[in-house]
């Protein structure tokens, strides 16, 4: 059975396109307070998971043994865009183990933000591994190895001590088993596991609550999510959604997109976590689709405006039609008070 349509797209009076795909909103103990389609099929998570992925920097302490602040969390946890502020970030996370780019094994690509992109080229410049969306990620990576006494190189491979303990984090908070038979490779060359979007959505709730975590790890999470509301803009980046929405809501709210159509959440004064995929790997339809949850959930508004119902224009800046939640999902733009 496939999964239901969740997002549709429009122009003018027709629907044009329809995205399916899948969600699951669960709480800490693993109840699932509403879900569509299949979401015991595992699928990566991708980036979606980076938050879960820097409890390590911090619960093993090596944030405080380093002097790492918030703006050092908040770029670990990052997909960003490329900005100045982005790469000097990483530079600086890197700078305080002795450590620089040629140390990153992330790869190198042009920075996700257009504005970025273009200052970059007309500087007559190339980008370098600072400018990976993933960068602030293996900055983390890069100096738990360090404050851990651990060689770096080749921390991305899954039997390095980085990896296996950022993998052992993935599995514990999430409930889901790791091993060699969900292993694949990210794009920044790290593991990337498969793992059920509600194992994912419990995760989440767990990381939002701290609730089934020791102690140590439930502090590191709480960490983690104060340092992104205070620097959401490190997060993603100009306009996106991961920015805009933190630094609107605060600490009401971690969200972090994935790719391929991922898109996890996490709502700490409701103690819910949030996980969706969109069966085709669209970006637009997972905004809309975790945009009605939060909506639905968290009892969110203007916020969450432009991400529900995203308008589409020509090239003439003419409106021509927009998304919408569908099926499932349909009517969450009515904000309730909390979760039915």
């Amino acid at each position: 059975m496939s999964n239901p349509v969740a997002v549709e797209v429009t122009r003018g009076e027709r629907v044009e396109s329809a995205h399916r795909g899948a969600g699951a909103v669960v709480d800490a103990d693993g109840g699932v307070a509403f879900a569509f389609g299949d979401i015991d099929l595992p699928v990566y998570p991708r980036s979606a998971v980076k938050a879960i992925q820097a409890l390590p920097l911090v619960e093993s302490g090596a944030v405080d043994r380093l002097g790492l602040g918030d703006a050092d969390i908040a770029i670990a946890c990052a997909s960003h865009a490329g900005e100045d502020a982005h790469v000097a970030a990483a530079r600086a996370m890197l700078a305080k183990v002795g450590r620089g780019a040629d140390d990153l094994e992330c790869g190198v690509h042009w920075p996700l933000g257009e504005r970025a992109a273009r200052a970059l080229a007309r500087a007559g410049a190339t980008p370098s591994a600072l400018h990976n969306n993933c960068s602030g990620k293996h900055a983390g990576f890069v100096c738990l190895a360090c404050a851990e006494g651990v060689d770096p190189a080749g921390y991305v491979a899954p039997g390095h001590p980085v990896q296996r303990a950022v993998t052992e984090a993935l599995g514990a908070v999430t409930g889901a088993r790791l091993g060699a038979d969900t292993r694949a490779v990210d794009g920044c060359a790290i593991p990337a596991h498969a793992i059920p979007l509600r194992a994912l959505a419990f995760g989440f709730a767990r990381f939002a609550t701290g609730q089934g975590l020791p102690p140590g790890r439930a502090l590191a999470a709480r960490r983690i999510r104060a340092a992104v509301a205070a620097c959401p803009s490190l997060v993603a980046g100009r306009g996106r959604f991961d920015t805009e929405v933190m630094a609107a809501l605060g600490p009401a709210v971690f969200t972090k997109t994935g790719a391929e159509g991922v898109f996890c959440a996490a709502l700490p004064d409701l103690g819910l976590g949030l996980a969706v995929k969109a069966d085709d790997g669209g970006k637009r339809a997972a905004e809309v689709m975790i945009a009605a949850l939060l909506i639905r959930f968290g009892g969110f508004g203007a916020p969450l405006d432009r991400f529900i119902a995203p308008g589409l224009v020509n090239w003439n800046g003419t409106a021509v039609g927009a998304l919408r939640p569908a099926g499932p999902l349909s009517g969450a733009t009515a904000i309730p008070t909390g979760p039915p």
